[in-house]
C-alpha cells in the first residue's frame, strides 16, 4: 500500500495591525507583515529554506558516519524591486566545523537542492540558487 505524507495544515489568526499568530498543532509562532512582533512571511520564507538545507546538510553528513561539531548559515535573498517583490535570487553560506573533505560537504548541498529539500523543491524553479561553504578547522 502506497503511503502518502500527510497534509501540512497552518491555521492563522488575526492578532492585530498585520500580525497574525500561526499555528500547526504543536508549536505557535507571530508573522508580521511589518517584521515587528515576529518575522514576515517572505522572512520566514527565507529561514524555512535556510533551516531546510541545513538539516539536510547535518543528516546527510552524518549518516555519511561524519562528525558535525558545529554549523550556521548565512541567507541573503536578493527580491524585485517590484510588486509582487518575489525572490530572484538566493544566497546560502554554510560554514561547518566538520571531519568531511570538501567534496562530500558539496555531494550534500547538491543532494539536499536536487532531491531531499522540500522547501526549494516548492519555490518557483526561475530563482537562482547559489550555495557555498567554509569549513573552520
Amino acid at each position: 500500500m502506497l503511503q502518502t505524507k500527510p497534509p501540512t495544515v497552518v491555521d492563522l489568526s488575526w492578532d492585530s495591525g498585520l500580525a497574525f499568530t500561526a499555528r500547526d498543532g504543536a508549536h505557535a509562532w507571530v508573522l508580521d507583515g511589518r517584521n515587528q512582533a515576529g518575522p514576515s512571511p517572505v522572512v520566514a520564507l527565507a529561514a524555512a529554506l535556510a533551516g531546510c538545507m541545513s538539516i539536510d546538510l547535518v543528516a546527510i553528513l552524518t549518516k555519511g558516519r561524519h562528525a558535525v561539531r558545529a554549523m550556521s548559515t548565512h541567507l541573503v535573498g536578493g527580491r524585485a524591486d517590484d510588486d509582487p517583490r518575489r525572490f530572484l535570487r538566493m544566497e546560502l553560506r554554510f560554514t561547518l566545523d566538520t571531519d568531511a573533505a570538501s567534496d562530500q560537504i558539496q555531494r550534500a548541498i547538491d543532494l539536499s537542492r536536487e532531491k531531499y529539500c522540500s522547501v526549494w523543491h516548492s519555490l518557483r524553479e526561475d530563482i537562482e540558487l547559489v550555495t557555498s561553504f567554509t569549513t573552520e578547522t
